[in-house]
């Protein structure tokens, strides 16, 4: 079969845009569309009051921001919680999650209804990659060594708590937020995502520096791999509540608001 330079040329160009599709470090991230609407979920050891630094500040730009009060029971079941919520907003909506909810993210940011993710200290597995393998490829926080079970419930010990997961909160707020953290079952820790949002949507990270719960080499590197707008924050895993002006504007970035 013979082929002209134009048929050529269409072929490479093809191909080319293949190669950056299929690659894990080229990750689409087109100019986020501009939303009114912020959904926010949590992660393990909190329930969605973690969000109310940066809710009122959402709230004072003039956006709709709403917190999921994530079940902590199977990974499903949270995806769902999640998509309820979404499926309430009117219009383009940005989906936000912190530590083990990005895995919520990267699953049900595939909503329609989402313009844009953020990420702020979060998981951001592949379609169908196994997080826990992945954890393993960097050293273990020391946060993992604290978490008890009760049966099937699990939870942080306080210690590891005010010391690995609220490192840079007064002791005071942080026992607060001991106090409140929701238990999660085991089963949670078993589900994968079976798509991965951030191939397709604008992708924005928010890395914790000083986090002792989620290794923050391992968060550059899916930062990285996702193509991600990324900041560094100074922070302890919950950087939401002891940085909350800069998540926000990261959120207000993600939904093309200026900042």
């Amino acid at each position: 079969m013979t082929m002209n330079r134009r048929s050529f040329s269409a072929t490479m160009v093809a191909a080319m845009a293949a190669s950056l599709v299929a690659s894990p470090g080229m990750a689409a991230n087109p100019a986020p569309a501009k939303a009114r609407n912020v959904v926010l979920v949590h992660g393990l050891f909190a329930d969605g009051s973690c969000w109310a630094e940066v809710i009122a500040r959402l709230q004072a730009a003039g956006l709709n921001a709403t917190a999921v009060q994530n079940p902590l029971t199977t990974l499903p079941e949270a995806v769902a919680s999640t998509e309820r919520v979404l499926a309430r907003q009117d219009g383009p909506t940005v989906l936000v999650g912190h530590s083990f909810s990005g895995m919520i993210v990267t699953e049900a940011g595939m909503n329609p209804n989402v313009s844009a993710l953020v990420y702020v200290a979060a998981r951001a597995p592949d379609a169908n990659e196994d997080y826990t393998v992945l954890a393993k490829t960097f050293p273990t926080p020391p946060a993992s060594a604290g978490i008890v079970f009760d049966g099937d419930e699990g939870r942080l010990s306080e210690a590891a708590f005010l010391r690995d997961f609220a490192g840079d909160l007064p002791e005071a707020k942080a026992k607060v937020l001991y106090a409140v953290q929701g238990s999660f079952q085991k089963a949670l820790l078993t589900g994968k995502t079976t798509h991965a949002a951030w191939r397709s949507k604008p992708s924005f990270y928010a890395v914790s520096t000083e986090d002792r719960t989620i290794n923050p080499d391992l968060e550059r590197f899916m930062a990285k791999r996702m193509g991600a707008k990324t900041i560094e924050v100074k922070a302890s895993h919950l950087s939401l509540i002891s940085h909350p002006h800069e998540i926000t504007q990261l959120i207000l970035e993600a939904a093309g608001q200026r900042v």
